[in-house]
């Protein structure tokens, strides 16, 4: 199975960017829809962003209408991680993001249908 491990998250102030790594291992990336996930204190998790496997046309990605615009998922087969680009970010996208990948094409947005998931970074963006 495929294990992951987020990175890249600490504390930006309003309009800054940060940009979010997840490493995958045991598995190649590039055959599981990856997602992102974030879960801020006291409220659901939600989801933010996710990339389809790769196929023959190549893959999709998808954004929550609250990121679109502003945040870029990305995948770098070569060193098998997914990237979250964020940029002109808000207090609002503080929380703890989580990455997540599930075996099939699809890069849905329904965080129950992913069966692997890494501990979380935590990303903190002061007004």
């Amino acid at each position: 199975q495929v294990q992951l491990v987020e990175s890249g998250g600490g504390l930006v102030q309003a309009g800054g960017s940060l940009r979010l790594s997840c490493a995958a291992s045991g598995r190649t990336i590039g055959n599981y829809a990856t997602g992102w996930f974030r879960q801020a204190p006291g409220k659901e998790r939600e989801f933010v962003a996710a990339i389809s496997s790769i196929s023959w046309s190549g893959s999709t990605t998808s954004y929550s209408d609250s990121v679109k615009g502003r945040f870029t998922i990305s995948r770098d087969n070569a060193k098998n991680t997914v990237f979250l680009q964020m940029d002109r970010l808000k207090p609002e996208d503080t929380a703890v993001y989580h990455c997540a990948a599930k075996v099939g094409y699809s890069n849905t947005a329904h965080d129950d249908a992913y069966a692997y998931w890494g501990q979380g970074a935590q990303v903190a963006v002061s007004s």
